[in-house]
């Protein structure tokens, strides 16, 4: 009986061997020679992708255990204690940012996700195909990350979990196999050409065909390394797509390069027809080279955002509980751990100062280079720098909760959200890929119909000149461009599509406190009930708001507050958002906040006394106390508002009494200016003005502002935002300055029209070149020009962004 060879790898199976390892494939009982291929096999097959044996040209290397270790080594990170530094929880759910090896283009990007989407347990998959990231939220009930990990590596995609150092030596890996394959292809390129075009414009004289056809092989041989090496990029991005039932912009660039290669090669055997090697060097050269310039401009980009990782220092000094100082490194700090910052060094983690002062640079964070001063009960943020004195710091955050962690993850969950501009883009390029290939099988059908002899070359010339690259770059180009440099400006984005819808906003409403105002209150009035002690009220007052985050609480719980040395134990403690705060001191309930809040009604009558009071403190309803608390503008209120106001209508919501309001807005741009606002008339507000048909930007810091954020079209969280204004807002301001949000409208203009402008580029140079090409009036070198030029065009002009 014949020797029987293996489904999988094709070498003969031994005779102890068969019929031991076999499986179902493509509906048929299958043998393989070894466990390695059956496993390989089985996983294949597990996966969906059995279709993999329908499309492969030739049987796969032999399996041995090392694949199968490659495999078996990622369930290394199904370990709760490994998965504890780099996957955060959303919710049940897990959530990990995956560093990418192996995309080549936009269409890679949209691949991972259709594959992985499929996959049950997998609830979002997010590629960025700029910063070569993937975001992946999955439910740990259904799937397991190694499981994730194996299904990326099954379809030609290394997943590993992101780590600024290592994404930073993934790049530069790429970049050197880009390097040396567009070297080779340059190379090569140049001594073909030098060859070909002394041919074509006979400058070699009246050469004899002997010596015509040496010129030939010599041609071929330089041409084959370009061909199979340098252009294999595109190869495997065509394998992945058709591997997946569908196409993208590789597979006529596939086709076109070995139509071109396989017809030189029976051109220069048979000593008859056109060679076009020359073409095919120069079309994988200035190919590779566009993706190259890309490859380059969105490792800029990202650098500035996603690699803000690389301030914080590995190690830092913590201060034990005997007195004495050991290094130790900054991912092993846990909360409440104490570590000494000296000056000239870098901030190593979140924490709050509870010794020393020192001025600090933020800039890293917020893009403002003025350094500010921190003290006592100060918070300081991991990667800033101490320049001057000492600071004693309690460990607030883990390293990977810190600042800088949730940048870089708010950057790769707003990168998810994409624009409709994108979307468009996106499906369009994969049904005009559909449609270049109908068209180039309809052309080469009518010239062959019509007799023609260049029917062959007319097809390839479309293939190449309509090769949708640069549509395909277009947009994600430009809004990776965009955030990054929004991120050099201390502003973050928590969706990408917000940028598109900022440039719709007609309306503007602003919170009073925090947001026009500096946040920072002094007590300018106190008055006292009959038989109140003015220390033991402001005793109680301090107790009270030091337990707030509302910025007023500051004017009576900072350093300089009178009655902060009196401790009272404050329990039951609950924040009413946009009315005031409670507590209970010495089991008697006390109040404090706006009248409608905490004054009973039968007290009402009283607060005629104190006219210009908007803090009031209260025993069960009745007025201890009362205070006007004043705040002051920033400084760049004004200027920021006359900006804003002149294509924008501006509206200040407050809960602040009225009479406090129109005081700080008599001379500020402002049309509707309401005060005494409870969170739910602000939102009442916002949906008003939007049932006038105004698209509203809503600007807040408070706890108070999170409904009537979320409800606006856009939301803006202003320097120092309570965490609930954080996660209500699409924008955050990571600096102090009102001056970026015109920055922010201005960029978000000039992203749209750079992508219109990529848009149209592409689109109108593919409609321009078609009938050119079509007609047989486009040669395949000049097919080739014009279609790296159009992506190189594209990138080119995105990357503008980042120096405006």
């Amino acid at each position: 009986m014949a020797k029987q060879d293996c489904y999988h790898c094709g070498l003969p199976i031994a005779g102890s061997d068969d019929g031991k390892f076999n499986t179902v494939i493509l509906g048929q009982q299958r043998d393989m020679c070894c466990p390695g291929c059956l496993a390989v096999a089985e996983a294949i097959v597990t996966n969906g992708l059995e279709d993999y044996y329908q499309f492969r040209t030739e049987p796969a290397q032999k399996s041995d255990d090392g694949i199968l270790e490659a495999l078996d080594k990622l369930k290394v990170y199904d370990d709760p204690a490994l998965q504890e530094e780099f996957v955060f929880d959303e919710g049940q759910d897990k959530q990990i940012q995956l560093t990418l090896e192996g995309i080549t283009c936009a269409a890679c990007g949209w691949l991972i996700e259709k594959q992985l989407s499929r996959v049950e347990g997998i609830k979002q998959v997010a590629v960025n195909v700029q910063e070569r990231r993937a975001l992946v939220t999955w439910s740990p009930f259904q799937i397991k990350l190694s499981q994730i990990l194996s299904t990326l590596k099954r379809i030609g995609y290394v997943g590993s979990p992101f780590h600024p150092d290592e994404h930073e030596a993934s790049y530069k890996r790429e970049q050197k196999t880009f390097l040396k394959k567009l070297g080779l292809a340059g190379i090569m390129t140049m001594q073909v050409m030098m060859l070909m075009t002394g041919l074509y414009f006979d400058w070699f004289g009246a050469i004899e065909l002997e010596t015509r056809q040496y010129f030939y092989w010599v041609a071929l041989t330089l041409t084959t390394p370009v061909v199979l090496y340098s252009g294999s990029t595109f190869y495997v991005g065509a394998a992945k797509a058709l591997s997946a039932r569908t196409v993208n912009m590789d597979v006529p660039v596939t086709l076109a390069i070995f139509g071109t290669y396989i017809a030189g090669i029976r051109s220069t055997v048979l000593e008859q027809g056109d060679v076009y090697f020359e073409s095919i060097c120069m079309f994988i050269f200035l190919l590779l080279l566009s993706r190259f310039l890309e490859h380059r401009s969105r490792h800029r980009a990202a650098q500035i955002s996603a690699n803000m990782m690389q301030y914080v220092p590995v190690s830092a000094t913590k201060l034990m509980p005997d007195g004495s100082l050991t290094e130790c490194l900054a991912k092993q700090l846990k909360i409440d751990d104490v570590v000494l910052v000296k000056p000239g060094e870098t901030i190593p983690i979140d924490g709050l100062v509870i010794e020393g002062s020192a001025a600090v640079d933020e800039s890293m964070l917020t893009g403002e280079f003025n350094p500010v001063r921190k003290s006592n009960n100060s918070t300081v943020y991991g990667g800033t720098v101490c320049q001057d004195g000492s600071l004693t710091i309690k460990v607030t955050q883990t390293l990977k909760n810190a600042l800088v962690n949730q940048i870089v993850r708010l950057q790769a969950s707003a990168m998810a959200s994409k624009p409709k501009a994108a979307q468009t883009a996106d499906n369009f390029s994969r049904y005009f890929v559909a449609a270049v290939l109908l068209i180039s099988a309809l052309t080469y059908g009518f010239w062959t119909y019509n007799g023609s002899d260049n029917g062959f070359w007319i097809t390839i010339s479309v293939l190449v000149a309509t090769c949708p690259c640069a549509l395909g770059l277009a947009t994600p180009s430009a809004l990776t461009c965009a955030m990054a440099k929004l991120n050099r400006q201390g502003i973050l984005l928590k969706r990408a599509d917000a940028l598109e819808q900022i440039t719709d906003i007609d309306t503007i409403a602003l919170d009073k406190t925090g947001t026009l105002t500096r946040g920072k209150f002094t007590i300018s009035n106190a008055w006292y009930a009959d038989g109140v002690d003015s220390d033991s009220a402001l005793s109680i007052a301090h107790a009270l708001e030091s337990r707030s985050e509302h910025p007023i609480s500051k004017a009576f719980s900072g350093d300089k507050a009178v009655g902060r040395n009196t401790v009272h134990k404050v329990v039951n403690f609950s924040v009413t958002p946009g009315g005031g705060i409670s507590g209970e001191i010495n089991d008697t309930l006390f109040s404090m906040g706006s009248a409608a809040f905490c004054v009973h009604e039968s007290e009402h009558k009283f607060i005629k006394k104190y006219p210009s009071a908007n803090v009031f403190l209260t025993l069960k309803g009745r007025i201890m106390a009362a205070f006007e608390v004043k705040d002051t503008l920033r400084e760049d209120t004004q200027e920021t508002l006359d900006i804003l106001a002149a294509s924008h209508t501006l509206a200040v919501l407050s809960g602040d009494t009225q009479q406090n309001v129109d005081a700080l807005t008599a001379h500020l741009p402002i049309s509707t200016a309401k005060g005494g606002l409870t969170p739910e008339q602000k939102y009442d507000a916002v949906l008003a003005m939007q049932q006038s048909g105004a698209k509203v930007m809503m600007m807040g810091d408070g706890i108070n502002d999170a409904p009537v954020l979320a409800s606006a079209d856009v939301a803006i969280a202003v320097g120092n935002a309570t965490d609930v204004a954080k996660t209500a807002a699409d924008v955050i301001l990571l600096g102090d300055q009102l001056l970026s949000v015109p920055q922010l409208i201005r960029t978000a203009h000039q992203v749209k029209k750079k992508i219109r402008q990529n848009i149209g580029w592409s689109v109108g140079y593919n409609v321009l070149i078609l009938p050119f090409a079509v007609s047989g009036l486009l040669s395949p070198w000049m097919a080739v020009v014009g279609m790296s030029l159009s992506s190189i065009i594209v990138v080119t002009n995105s990357t503008r962004l980042l120096s405006k």
